[in-house]
């Protein structure tokens, strides 16, 4: 406990899944969390922390906005005297989009917007306070989608794939600053966004196939993203810097099998 003792940090997505367990786990480890998110879920996020003894406060705000992510980092920044570490997860998925050729640009827009320009303004208004300070952790979502086809519709993937390239171009325009810029590839993980996916398949009685082309054979839990998240936050990777951590169970380490003799 206290990997983040003292420091100030920001969540977006923080309402629900990934963001909020990420948020409670800031806290728990002593950061005080600015918890970023469109929906009203935030203000849930930060009730919870309140009551687990914990420091945050909410901020219901759009994460393809520049004028909204510029407010955060400043707000963080003005509450907490310091911005260490900043977590760009906000991201939709686009799923109920039309098939890939009946897609238009505004479907694209709008999932480039908050998934890959949203991460852009993350990094860009974290590190103009991180580079004077010369230290920062900046965190990005990406997925195992935007590593190869077959784990999400096609601008999610893209702008996934957007966002793996963007940390490692972004921690070496940050060369010598102290800034360290990461990203997290998750798997499938039981969240708001994959819903639909986990309820057809207990209507269906086979969501326990869920997850079985990884090698552990299940899905994830919000939370083992959160750990991720926090070492990538933390001192524990001081030397971690332009990488894209896979975290789904071993799915990316190999071409898709249903199984192994």
């Amino acid at each position: 406990m206290g990997r983040l003792q003292g420091r100030g940090a920001i969540v977006t997505g923080a309402g629900s899944g990934i963001g909020r367990a990420t948020s409670k786990l800031f806290a728990a480890e002593g950061a005080s969390v600015l918890c970023f998110d469109k929906t009203d879920g935030v203000n849930e996020t930060v009730d919870a922390i309140k009551k687990a003894g914990g420091k945050a406060i909410a901020m219901q705000a759009d994460a393809s906005s520049e004028a909204d992510v510029s407010k955060a980092v400043d707000t963080a920044v003005k509450e907490f005297g310091k911005l260490d570490a900043i977590y760009a997860n906000a991201g939709i998925s686009g799923g109920g989009d039309p098939p890939f050729f009946e897609l238009t640009a505004d479907h694209w827009r709008k999932i480039l917007d908050v998934n890959l320009i949203g991460v852009f303004l993350a990094i860009k208004h974290a590190s103009r306070v991180m580079v004077p300070n010369k230290k920062g952790s900046i965190i990005c979502t990406a997925s195992v989608a935007g590593i190869r086809s077959g784990a999400g519709p096609g601008p999610y993937s893209a702008s996934k794939a957007g966002v793996i390239n963007l940390v490692t171009t972004a921690a070496n325009f940050l060369y010598g600053t102290g800034v360290r810029v990461n990203a997290i590839c998750p798997g499938i993980i039981e969240t708001g966004m994959t819903k639909p996916i986990f309820d057809r398949a207990r209507e269906r009685g086979t969501d326990s196939k869920i997850g079985q082309l990884n090698p552990l054979k299940r899905y994830g839990h919000p939370e083992e993203i959160a750990g991720a998240a926090l070492f990538l936050a933390s001192d524990d990777a001081s030397y971690v810097n332009g990488h894209a951590l896979p975290v789904d169970g071993g799915l990316s380490s190999s071409l898709p099998v249903t199984g192994r003799s």
